[in-house]
């Protein structure tokens, strides 16, 4: 993130225009944001691929339960989501960390000084690069997946019922995480600490919360992420213990919303 240069401008004189548009430029100027949608596009096809494959290769050996509860929709989403997700964390949080880190944020505080115009600009230029990535991702992957699959295994198609709102929910979530990490950037202004923050969050938790007796373990884990997007990418039947799909997407957005929240008051109350 370091290495960028911006005009140098009369302090103060950046609007929400001027700053979105400096935000976009230093977003596409970084290598990372490359290659960071890269492993986004390519675990979300290639692993659909692999999932696929393997389904169809060896459907003659599934057991009865294990057929009657296969879900191309989902299979061709939810594992290749699983490191998907984690890339547009590491981009959210390098949308500010990186700032940080090489002292740009000076400058950029000195021709901006409302620093939750700063952050508002930064969560709308992730967010909606994210979410085309994201959508471009899940479609492709689901085109691919379904590609491999042939007979006995039943495939899935677009204008089956909920199988649109599913591909399109997976490619909603990538931006959810990057929107939440990019709050959770801001508050610890850390690159490692907020990626360790992360990855506990979405890959540890799971496993505290699985330790639980069952009827507290089934009333948290419905609100962790992973849990959320496994339930939300689901067209033939639902995750038991779950939450509909329509509101794990309005969880994920309230997550998202309550770290920018809460990263904009930081911001606004400490020295860059």
């Amino acid at each position: 993130m370091s290495g960028l240069s911006r005009p140098e401008l009369p302090a103060g004189r950046y609007g929400l225009r001027g700053v979105i548009q400096m935000e976009w430029i230093r977003l596409r100027s970084v290598r990372s944001t490359w290659w960071i949608t890269a492993v986004v596009v390519v675990a979300m096809i290639g692993v659909a691929i692999l999932v696929l494959h393997h389904y169809a290769a060896d459907w003659a050996r599934l057991s009865a339960g294990d057929r009657a509860s296969f879900d191309p929709t989902n299979r061709a989403s939810y594992p290749g989501l699983l490191v998907a997700q984690l890339a547009a964390a590491v981009l959210g949080i390098l949308a500010v960390t990186g700032e940080y880190s090489s002292g740009m944020i000076q400058s950029t505080l000195v021709a901006v000084p409302r620093r939750g115009l700063v952050l508002a600009a930064k969560a709308t230029i992730i967010g909606l690069f994210v979410l085309v990535i994201g959508q471009v991702a899940a479609f492709a992957a689901f085109l691919a997946g379904q590609s491999v699959l042939h007979s006995p295994a039943p495939h899935a198609a677009l204008g089956q019922p909920g199988v649109l709102r599913a591909v399109l929910m997976a490619g909603a979530y990538l931006p959810l995480m990057a929107l939440f990490s990019l709050g959770i950037g801001a508050l610890v202004r850390h690159a490692a600490t907020a990626i360790s923050v992360v990855v506990g969050l979405i890959f540890l938790l799971p496993l505290v919360v699985a330790a639980l007796a069952g009827g507290a373990q089934h009333s948290v884990q419905r609100f962790l992420p992973e849990v959320i997007a496994a339930s939300s990418i689901t067209a033939v039947k639902t995750e038991p213990f779950s939450l509909s799909p329509w509101a794990g997407l309005t969880m994920l957005s309230l997550y998202a919303v309550a770290a920018l929240g809460a990263a904009g008051v930081m911001v606004s109350r400490r020295d860059a």
